[in-house]
């Protein structure tokens, strides 16, 4: 198994892979509104995807967003997407998906990196294990224009 940087050639393979992270959560399958999306991240070089390939095969991935902390002036990321195939689950894809992001920060002299996830995501322990904390000290708040589209 390894990892590295997801290229627009990747898109056939990891569409439908972002199309079941999408699933996961709720929401319709899109195939076609998939490759549209990740295209466009490709294009406007706005986020950076990380894959997990076993024989051959796209089997997870993971998303980085860049922002900023303006107290710590200093360059973040936000770990905006993380998922796993079911088949491949538990063979250590995704705790080496989040070790590229982390290294992925070393290299970029970032901050750090942030996360959300469902409060039921069985991640969780994957998270606390790899020494990301769960933050009890600040609340986060989101406002949505048109939640209902």
């Amino acid at each position: 198994m390894i990892t590295r940087r997801a290229y627009v050639e990747d898109i056939n393979q990891l569409a439908p892979l972002f199309d079941a992270y999408r699933i996961f959560y709720k929401q319709d399958s899109d195939i076609k509104g998939a490759k549209a999306f990740l295209m466009s991240r490709f294009n406007l070089k706005d986020s950076v995807i990380f894959i997990a390939i076993v024989n051959q095969n796209i089997v997870g991935f993971t998303q980085l967003y860049p922002s900023f902390s303006s107290v710590k002036m200093q360059r973040t990321f936000i770990l905006n997407d993380l998922y796993v195939s079911e088949t491949h689950r538990k063979n250590g894809v995704g705790e080496l998906l989040l070790n590229t992001a982390k290294k992925f920060c070393e290299t970029e002299q970032a901050r750090g990196l942030a996360l959300e996830t469902d409060i039921n995501n069985p991640a969780q322990h994957l998270y606390e294990r790899l020494g990301w904390k769960k933050d009890t000290d600040v609340l986060h708040y989101t406002w949505e224009l048109n939640k209902e589209v």
